[in-house]
């Protein structure tokens, strides 16, 4: 596969899972990804672990290289050794955004190619907290049905898109990683 290489199969995604169920406050706390014009993941929900300052972002000046720790990092510390982990395995030398977003059954993150630092100057991972039979990640003419516990390198410079055909919320943590 071109678009897709799998790392890792059978994380052990119990805990993280249980946390967020016992937080459900943690979703949507900042709709940034998901409100603005146009976007892609209007039908998603969202939980910004590190993301870009967002008063950066008000005053129209980001720097996507950067980011910052939002509250979701104290409150759910089932997710570091997650994430430390597979910057071991890809010997990350700088950690960019961490967010964990919720695609419920039936809908769709329409097709679109991500630009800036978070395409150009980091590689994009996944880690399926959460993926059903049915729940299709599509990059160019690839598609992959996560398992629940699996962790991918995606190209998200390519075009890509989600559909969730499954009976449950497709749930994943996307990590972006300066790699040595």
């Amino acid at each position: 596969m071109r678009y897709f290489q799998q790392l890792a199969a059978g994380v052990n995604v119990t805990p993280l899972m249980n946390a967020l169920q016992r937080q459900p406050e943690l979703w949507d706390a900042n709709p940034i990804r998901t409100q603005h014009p146009g976007t892609a993941h209007a039908e998603v929900s969202d939980i910004l672990v590190f993301f870009n300052s967002l008063d950066q972002m008000a005053e129209g000046i980001i720097n996507d290289k950067e980011v910052i720790p939002f509250p979701a990092w104290e409150k759910l510390p089932q997710l570091r050794s997650m994430i430390f982990d597979l910057m071991r395995t890809v010997e990350g030398i700088q950690l960019g955004r961490v967010i964990i977003t919720k695609l419920p059954p039936g809908k769709t993150i329409t097709p679109h190619v991500d630009q800036g630092a978070p395409a150009e100057w980091f590689h994009r991972y996944q880690i399926a907290l959460q993926s059903l039979p049915g729940a299709l990640f599509h990059i160019g003419d690839e598609t992959v049905n996560f398992r629940s516990g699996d962790v991918y390198m995606i190209d998200n410079r390519t075009e890509h898109s989600v559909e969730n055909f499954s009976k449950d919320d497709r749930i994943v943590c996307i990590v972006d990683i300066r790699c040595a």
